[in-house]
This record gives structure tokens, C-alpha cells and sequence, in this order.
């Protein structure tokens, strides 16, 4: 059963209780975290430790630990990430450009890898921009993985209603997912749509407030 997690950013404080107490549930394979880089390009060789990958900080938080961690980025070799990808307990696509992380996703071929693949599949920001199957930024309409058919959106001003109207013509295609506040998450098993903290609906050009389902 595939389980993909759409994830607000969580700044200093880590997952969420609730988010924390599912993600224990879920993620029983514990071997290897493979996180992808949503970093530029522009200096390849800049060694970036995955130490030092602030998302890392909300797994140790919460007290999941992995046997292994590795970071694709512009440095790791296509077939190596590749293999990462292959053996992953979990993938993580990190915050920060959604575009760069998307051009490094199509360079490697890793979509396919991803889809295919047993692990927990993760996002926060930028990478759940990403997972998801279209998302709207500045006005313009971007092609995801499409991992799930919905569209996912990250620190959404949920009180910004122009914001709001420029994914109207979206949301009569598909449901929007925005997360507010910092805290909110969308975990989708297997069929089932879940909702932790602050996830707001943009369907049929109208927005509501979802409850909490877990």
C-alpha cells in the first residue's frame, strides 16, 4: 500500500504530536532516509553534508531514527541515485525551488524510480509542490510527479483572497490541499485521504476549512 505525506514546513518545532504518532505507525522500515535536494545547482561542488539538512532535524525530534541517510543532489551520479531511490525505506523531497528540484528529478529519471517504489514517499514545501499532480505559483500552472491527483500547496496565506482566486481555474480541474500555520500535513494510504493541522480544500473555486481526521 503506497503512503506519500504532504507536508507544511515545521521551522524550529518539528512534526506535529499528532504528525509524529502516525509517521511512527507508517514508517516501520527503518533503513535507509534518502532526501532530495530542492538546493540550486549553480556551485556542484559544494559538499553538503546530510548532517546538515535542516529537514533531518524534525526526524531526529521525533525520535525516528535510520540505519543509513543520503542526500541526492547535483553531485550524486544518476545511477547512484537512482539505487538509492530503489532501496529506500523512505524518500524525502526537501524545501526550497520547486523548479531546480523538479529539472534535478527529470536529469536522474527519478519520477518513475519514485512511483515504483515501496518506501514512504515524502514532502514538505517544495517537494510536496512536487509530489503532487499540478500546483500554481505566480499564476502559472506547473506539472508535478503527479504521485496523487490533487494539487499541493505549502504556508498557504489562507486569509489572501486573491491568492486564493488565482487557483480557481485549477480547482475546477482538481482539489487543491493548501496547508496554513505551519503545522498542517496531508497523508494519503493506499485510497484514504488524511488530514493533520491546518489543511484548507480549494475545490470548484471555493475554499473551507478541513477537519482533522487523525
Amino acid at each position: 500500500m503506497k503512503t506519500h505525506y504532504y507536508l507544511d514546513w515545521f521551522y524550529d518545532k518539528g512534526f506535529s504530536e499528532k504528525l509524529v504518532n502516525v509517521l511512527h505507525e507508517d514508517i516501520t522500515d527503518r533503513k535507509s532516509l534518502v532526501m532530495i535536494s530542492a538546493k540550486s545547482s549553480d556551485d556542484k561542488d559544494e559538499q553538503i553534508n546530510i548532517d546538515d539538512v535542516f529537514e533531518r532535524t524534525w526526524f531526529d525530534q521525533a525520535n525516528i531514527f535510520f540505519d543509513e541517510y543520503y542526500l541526492i543532489d547535483h553531485r550524486t551520479q544518476k545511477e547512484d541515485a537512482q539505487r538509492l531511490i530503489q532501496n529506500a525505506s523512505v524518500v524525502f523531497l526537501c524545501g526550497g525551488n520547486p523548479w531546480r528540484q523538479m529539472d534535478l528529478l527529470t536529469e536522474y529519471e527519478l519520477s518513475d524510480w519514485i512511483k515504483k517504489s515501496n518506501a514512504v514517499v515524502m514532502g514538505t514545501s517544495a517537494g510536496g509542490m512536487n509530489m503532487s499532480d499540478e500546483y500554481v505559483d505566480k499564476c502559472t500552472v506547473y506539472k508535478g510527479m503527479a504521485l496523487n491527483h490533487f494539487s499541493f500547496e505549502a504556508h498557504f496565506n489562507h486569509d489572501n483572497t486573491a491568492l486564493i482566486e488565482e487557483r480557481f481555474p485549477l480547482s475546477e480541474k482538481m482539489d487543491i490541499y493548501v496547508a496554513a500555520d505551519q503545522d498542517g500535513a496531508v497523508r494519503v494510504k493506499g485510497s484514504k485521504i488524511d488530514i493533520i493541522g491546518n489543511v484548507y480544500l480549494i475545490s470548484h473555486s471555493k475554499i473551507q476549512k478541513l477537519v482533522e481526521t487523525l
